[in-house]
Parts: structure tokens; sequence; C-alpha cells
């Protein structure tokens, strides 16, 4: 079993090593327009659509949302942020609450029963520092990567704001995310376009995505 004080000793050694990245993050400005005037709804709005609580669908985004939010409390300047700012572009890989339960359950060896208790159990395993270095290692700044562009990059990296890079692999209909863990399940793209005809993104993944060897 995977032992939280070694996964969060480790996932700290990570938000060291990426602070100047991090700090820097790419796409922190507009990419310039196009032909195509696309939409200025961030994610962070798609997210907080039906509130910021939590509830019993597994399937949609209350951890990430809560997580969100976490760490803009405890760092407003954060490179968080942009998933607010709405006119920047970019593609975010959204776990769902399903996701974050499963990411706990390999944290502590038990499923917690809540999404509330999902948050707090990786919350207090991780810390606020953490939970920021993994959100931006969901997020490819600068592009809007819709699922035709996301399919096309078979095989690609693609660069995060956390500076690490995930690889995308297509199979037949199925689209999965090699993450730098080489153990744990990768992460599969289980719905896509969120947010459609704006500059941000998403496509929901059924499980997290990692920025190191667990």
């Amino acid at each position: 079993m995977i032992r939280k004080h070694t996964v969060a000793a480790g996932l700290t050694a990570v938000v060291l090593a990426a602070t100047a990245t991090v700090a820097a993050a790419p796409g922190a400005q507009a990419a310039p327009s196009t032909t195509h005037r696309a939409g200025t709804t961030s994610l962070a709005a798609v997210l907080a659509a039906d509130g910021h609580h939590f509830d019993k669908k597994w399937g949609d985004f209350d951890v990430l949302d809560a997580a969100v939010m976490a760490v803009l409390k405890e760092k407003p300047k954060s490179p968080v942020a942009v998933l607010a700012k709405g006119k920047v572009r970019l593609t975010a890989f959204l776990p769902t609450d399903r996701a974050f339960r499963q990411l706990a359950k390999t944290l502590t060896g038990k499923a917690p029963k809540t999404e509330r208790a999902t948050f707090k159990t990786l919350a207090k395993a991780a810390g606020v520092d953490v939970i920021e270095t993994v959100l931006l290692y969901h997020v490819v700044p600068g592009k809007t990567l819709g699922a035709a562009k996301v399919v096309k990059a078979d095989g690609k990296k693609l660069t995060t704001a956390q500076g690490g890079t995930v690889t995308v692999k297509v199979k037949g209909k199925k689209v999965t995310l090699v993450d730098a863990d080489p153990d744990l399940r990768n992460p599969r793209v289980v719905a896509t376009d969120i947010n459609k005809g704006n500059r941000q993104i998403g496509h929901a993944i059924n499980r997290v995505l990692l920025p190191l060897d667990l």
C-alpha cells in the first residue's frame, strides 16, 4: 500500500522543484485573436455552476471545485487562478469526484463514503501546495484543444502549467493520458468538450493525473 506520508513527501519535492515553473506558468497572457471569436466563460464558472457544495453525484466536479477554491483561498496569486480567467486560452483535464475518491483510496486503503470526506482526506494527506501542483498538472495553457484536436494529438506530449508533460494515447474511441506514474492506472477521458465554444475547454477524466512516480 502507498502510505500517506510517502506520497506527501514525494509530491512536496515536486512542488519545490517546480516552484519557478509554476510561478511563471505559460498561458498567463491571452492568446492572439483569431478569425473565430470564442466565448470567455471560464472553466471555474462551469465547475461552480451548481454552487460550491458537495452532493451525491460522483460523476461531476465538486471535489475539484473545492480543491481550486481551497488553493485560491490560501494563495490568491496562485497560477491556478487562470481557471477563472475566461479570456485566457487553456485546456484542462477535469478529474471527476469519483476519480478523487479513487486517489483517496489509493493513499489510505479505504474509499471515503462522501465527497466531503474525499476532499478532507486528500487535503489532510497532501496540503495546499501539493494540491496546487497537482491541479496545475491538469492544465495545458495557451491552447483550446477540443475533442478532435486531442484525438489528433495521439502520441504527443502536452506540456502542463506545472511544467511536466502528459502523453496522449488514442486506441479506437478511447483516449488515455499517460502521466508521470508508471504503476498506477492512467486516466481515461470519459466526457469531452466541456465549455465548448469558449477559450477554456475541459475534458472529464476518470482518474487524477499524477506528476511523479508514487
